[in-house]
């Protein structure tokens, strides 16, 4: 089976003017066709997520018109936005909506489902891109929309604005994606309003983001994200985040909005495979965002000077929102609008910057997770998850069913490149069930077409495995497959063994089930509202790469060493003296030094070709 929203990488699509240009005229003729008596521009189907879409449709017409002048779409812009004003400006409350801090203050709203007291709890985004859409018609507004029209629009967005930061508690799903949009509105309106009233809007809006959205920002892997329905970070939302921040920073000029998307964009770069896959998040665990994704993912990929436009989006958004049948929907039409706006270019190239938290090289990827342990690892086209057992995840010796990952200390991390090899030393304290510290150090090494791990502890009583990944997904094509088979060798035995259980607490790689069915059904909440990385961490057990130690290591040592990749011969050799640990393959020589390190207590590695 393929994973459904893991398509294409994003900077594939064409994004020259005449490509723009093209995706412009097909919604200009699929929208007229579908314009009511009315002027509603809404998909038939369209139930949830409704209060913008047909503004939103309304604004990619006048952003056509602005580029084209196609003398049918002032009649239409006009009627459509006639339409949403008459029809889809809500001003009484609607019926328990929780959030509210002023009762009745006839401040116009959005609804994210129409009926009377249907959802309410949507209802705060839906402003937020009712707000947006109405900032953008505002935009480009000129020749196409008559004086009192535009007054009137231009009236209901301040109210927006106002129903948001007044009538409301700010962000109160907690979700920086659709706080971060809020700012942007509020930016972007601030230039249609007369000074005495645009400065405030403006000083309010960058107010919000500095004490609502940065002072909560919540740490991974080393950085500071914009907090993400209660998580630091979003596989679907937060590229989304970034693409305000892109926004925010093009319209504002504020340095503070560069400065974090920078930050977002380098730990997405770093999270992220080569091949552009990715997992995790408070609410989406494998669904990938497409369009909404792209004008942040290029526009920071020329600031970071990375390849971030490899993110494996949903290319059926590839251009805008559509529904099953594959029809129009013009919810989240704004981001369509700026990227055709902003004119920078992909950055097609990978950072040559080490990295923290990623070990990357040609076809090969590894991102780490917040304690140096791998949470992807990408070779040979094919993606390994962390593997459970005993309800632990990770990469790591495993005895006596405790899995020796977590670090109890400071973790240590060297970076080396020579001879066409680039390579990782982790060296992680560890306590055990018997309470001993122990260091374990990981050395990863690639020459951009295989990996080789290697891991090294003091010699432990027992018998202990090398806990080496779950197998998960393929490429094929365009497409991610689901897979169960591994291409990886090891020094010692080697098994890939699968749960003995069939309880949803236990993940076999062969069912047709995906991390994110299992994810969202073990995490406490109903889909779309639970935390499936929370949900994860309650698997019990799963198909695991089990590796026995090499032969012939050092007798004070326990050594694992397996080769992700290519098959073929694999018999490491290894020599444990003063200098450290040695080991040569058939592609490498490198030592790796004591655990205790330098005078400072760094690690030291020193690699070179075979």
């Amino acid at each position: 089976m393929h994973l459904p929203r893991q398509l294409g990488a994003l900077h594939n699509l064409p994004d020259t003017p005449e490509a723009y240009d093209a995706v412009l005229a097909g919604v200009t003729e699929e929208a007229l066709a579908r314009l009511t008596p009315e002027g509603n521009l809404e998909h038939p189907d369209c139930v949830e997520d409704i209060g913008d879409t047909s503004l939103g449709i309304t604004s990619l017409l006048a952003l056509a018109w602005q580029r084209g002048k196609d003398p049918r779409l002032p009649e239409a812009v006009r009627r459509s936005l006639a339409f949403h004003l008459r029809e889809r400006v809500y001003t009484e409350d609607n019926p328990g909506y929780p959030n509210l801090k002023a009762r009745d203050t006839g401040l116009p709203y959005a609804r994210y489902v129409l009926e009377a007291g249907a959802h309410p709890i949507g209802d705060w985004p839906s402003t937020v891109w009712a707000l947006l859409q109405a900032v953008d018609v505002l935009d480009l507004a000129e020749g196409l929309v008559e004086d009192e029209q535009r007054a009137e629009l231009l009236q209901v967005a301040h109210g927006y604005w106002r129903w948001l930061t007044e009538a409301t508690f700010f962000n109160p799903q907690e979700a920086g994606n659709q706080a971060i949009g809020c700012v942007v509105g509020g930016l972007m309106l601030a230039r249609h309003l007369p000074p005495e009233q645009a400065e405030p809007v403006r000083a309010r809006a960058i107010a919000l983001y500095v004490d609502e959205i940065r002072a909560h920002r919540v740490a991974d892997r080393g950085a500071l994200l914009p907090p993400e329905h209660g998580g630091a970070y979003d596989n679907n939302y937060g590229p989304i985040s970034l693409s305000f921040l892109a926004q925010a920073h093009r319209v504002s000029g504020e340095e503070i909005f560069a400065e974090d998307g920078d930050a977002l964009a380098r730990y997405i770069d770093a999270r992220l495979t080569g091949g552009g896959f990715d997992n995790g998040g408070p609410r989406y665990s494998e669904q990938h965002s497409g369009f909404e994704s792209v004008l942040g993912l290029r526009y920071f990929s020329a600031r970071i000077g990375s390849d971030l436009g490899r993110y494996r989006g949903d290319t059926r958004w590839g251009r805008h929102a559509v529904k099953a049948d594959g029809g129009l929907d013009g919810h989240f039409a704004w981001m369509l609008v700026w990227q055709i706006q902003d004119t920078t270019r992909w950055h097609r190239s990978p950072s040559s910057t080490p990295a923290r938290h990623q070990l990357r090289a040609g076809t090969v990827s590894v991102a780490f997770d917040s304690r140096m342990t791998p949470s992807l690892v990408e070779a040979a086209g094919t993606y390994y998850l962390p593997a459970a057992v005993n309800r632990q995840h990770g990469f790591g010796p495993v005895l006596d069913g405790f899995l020796l990952c977590r670090p109890m200390g400071e973790v240590r991390v060297r970076d080396v490149s020579a001879d066409g090899l680039t390579a990782k030393l982790v060296t992680k304290p560890v306590v055990g069930r018997d309470h001993v510290l122990r260091h374990v150090q990981s050395l990863y090494v690639t020459d951009g077409g295989s990996l080789w791990m290697t891991v090294a502890v003091e010699r432990l009583p027992g018998t202990p495995y090398l806990l080496a990944g779950l197998p998960y997904a393929t490429d094929d094509g365009d497409r991610v497959r689901r897979t169960a088979d591994a291409d990886v060798t090891s020094a010692g035995e080697l098994r890939l063994t699968h749960p003995e259980s069939d309880g949803v607490d236990h993940f076999d790689a062969r069912a047709d089930r995906t991390q994110e069915q299992t994810a969202f059904a073990l995490a406490a909440d109903p889909r779309g509202y639970g935390n499936p990385d929370e949900g994860w961490r309650h698997l019990v057990s799963s198909t695991a790469l089990e590796a026995d130690p090499a032969p012939g290591a050092p007798e004070d040592l326990h050594v694992f060493a397996v080769r992700y990749g290519p098959t073929g011969p694999f018999a490491p050799a290894f020599a444990h003296d003063g200098s450290g640990l040695t080991v040569r393959t058939e592609a490498f020589t490198a030592v790796i030094g004591e655990a205790s390190g330098d005078a400072h207590g760094e690690p030291e590695l020193t690699l070179r070709a075979a």
